[in-house]
């Protein structure tokens, strides 16, 4: 049913343009509008809102992006951008059967009414593929907002959001919203500092450096290389040619390799740091005097380092040698999910200087896997990689390691073998160049920082100019969602999570905790025995 005054005309079409139009708003009727119970109504004409344009028998609907007063009529002229249209239901007059984008522009003169809830509801209502609701569209009070699975995980995601906007606990949402419809589903999370363990104890499989166990043999030849090669410049080279030679050696003596027509560093068959070892001794005993041994015993000591050193256990232990290759793949994959549909890879305890190596290592094996089950009705894998800005920096901030290059590859690749990458960053203008215009559903929270909403609105499409002005402005747990994943691009309030699903990312209340005493010995003792054990 009509509210009193939203069926009058606020406004009218002024300029029309293929991106960008503009309208004449009416003051007194948008404070007409202000004083209607219909939230939706309340906001026509105001930034960020939508208004709907009647063309024949046929509504569009646009989004307000500026305005501005007309000081010689006291008008307000509002720049908007339609996103899509509707047929008017004839009893009502409200949008029904709406689809984005446009096909019949108004001619200027064309009256500018306000959208309505019952308008809303028609447009963001699903239209019947498999969806995850995770809030309130806004301003409405009751509209649930949804994003299509199968589009935002076909053509990739990112959430964005500064520091302490509620950024965590929404990603946690999210993946819980999706394992929820998918309880089949193969979700691999990166977490570098072991905050989404807690929020996935009962439908996750936590591994950290306690139970990891990826074998080093797994490792291709440039993650070989960025582990036991420490040089650079010339010296680097001579290394590498050195690893190459005796890493191919190493692989060759397992039985595996002698069915192999063509074995490779690469080839992810198992081998002995003793037997690679060895084989750099024998390469070192067959020069003559002259020779220089240097790169030899560099790259012979590095491997005996790592392999002496308790911290890198999860990776170079002795127990790590059998063929364990389709079980560590099940483990990290989810396959089957045994009701535990998502893994969460917690690298908080991984060495630092190996840590963009194992990301890279396990990105790598999810991009292979996929490559080499092509064949195979293999089952799709979400890869959701949280501080993404740490793992696929831009140019400025590239350190050269592979990480950066696989995930890029698979940002522009991944799509065609069935991989999703799910990107979580505070500081979207440190990712790489392209790698968010490959996010397909972009949802951004507030972004205090000027270059990264800039970098933003770089990224999303022309129709969600007007909901962008309005990301420093966010409150908490709120995000604007555009893209494939959503009908149109909508302001989200993000669902309450309960407790026991959230990440332990909450801020420490400074006000709270210097007013406790009490207990405070015991604490350091139990922190020092941790710290010294380099085990939480």
């Amino acid at each position: 049913m009509r509210t009193s005054t939203a069926h009058r005309a606020i406004g009218e079409v002024l300029q029309i343009a293929g991106s960008s139009s503009r309208a004449v708003l009416d003051p007194q009727r948008l404070a007409e509008c202000a004083r209607e119970a219909d939230p939706s109504v309340q906001l026509a004409g105001l930034v960020g809102s939508q208004i709907k344009v009647r063309v024949g028998q046929i509504w569009l609907l646009a989004s307000v992006r500026t305005q501005t007063l007309d000081r010689a009529t006291g008008e307000i002229i509002a720049e908007i951008d339609f996103l899509g249209e509707g047929q008017e239901e004839k009893l009502t007059g409200r949008i029904r059967n709406f689809t984005r984008g446009i096909t019949h522009y108004p001619v200027p003169g064309a009256e500018v009414f306000a959208a309505t809830n019952a308008d809303l509801a028609q447009v963001y209502a699903s239209d019947g593929r498999s969806n995850i609701q995770i809030g309130k569209v806004f301003p409405t009070k009751d509209i649930r907002a949804g994003l299509y699975i199968d589009a935002m995980l076909g053509k990739h995601f990112a959430l964005l959001g500064s520091t302490g906007t509620g950024k965590s606990t929404s990603a946690a949402l999210i993946l819980h919203r999706i394992v929820e419809s998918a309880p089949e589903g193969h979700i691999m999370m990166v977490d570098p500092h072991g905050e989404y363990s807690a929020a996935f104890r009962g439908t996750g499989q936590i591994l950290d450096v306690g139970n990891l166990k990826v074998p080093y043999w797994l490792m291709n030849f440039e993650e070989h290389c960025e582990v036991f090669i420490t040089n650079e410049g010339t010296d680097r080279q001579a290394d590498m040619d050195i690893l190459s030679k005796c890493l191919l050696k190493a692989r060759s003596k397992n039985r595996m390799a002698e069915q192999m027509s063509r074995l490779t560093v690469d080839s992810p068959i198992p081998y002995l740091l003793s037997d690679l070892t060895n084989a750099i001794q024998d390469e070192m005993g067959k020069l003559d005097k002259a020779t220089n041994t240097a790169p030899f015993l560099r790259v012979k000591t590095k491997i005996d380092e790592i392999k002496a050193d308790p911290r890198y256990q999860f990776m170079f232990s002795g127990m790590l040698v059998a063929d364990t290759m389709s079980e560590v793949i099940m483990r990290l994959f989810r396959m089957p999910s045994n009701g535990k549909p998502i893994s969460i890879i917690d690298v908080s305890g991984v060495p630092s200087e190996i840590t963009s190596t194992v990301v890279a290592m396990l990105s790598r094996m999810v991009f292979d896997f996929a490559i080499w089950g092509r064949d195979e009705k293999t089952r799709p894998i979400l890869l959701v990689c949280e501080e993404a800005h740490r793992y696929v920096p831009n140019e400025k901030n590239a350190d050269k390691s592979s990480v950066g290059r696989i995930l890029s590859r698979i940002a522009k690749e991944g799509r065609k073998y069935g991989i999703s990458l799910g990107l979580i960053t505070q500081r979207p203008s440190d990712l790489a160049e392209g790698v968010l215009s490959q996010c397909g559903t972009i949802l951004s929270m507030r972004l205090n920082n000027e270059r990264d909403q800039d970098f933003v609105k770089a990224a999303m499409p022309e129709g969600a100019r007007g909901f962008l002005d309005t990301i420093p402005a966010l409150r908490n747990r709120e995000c604007i969602v555009c893209g494939e994943g959503t009908a149109i691009p909508m302001r989200v309030t993000f669902d309450d999570l309960e407790e026991r699903k959230r990440p332990a990312s909450e801020d420490p209340s400074f006000s709270e905790l210097w007013n406790e005493s009490g207990g405070e010995e015991e604490a350091v003792e139990r922190i020092v025995t941790r710290w010294r054990a380099q085990h939480r």
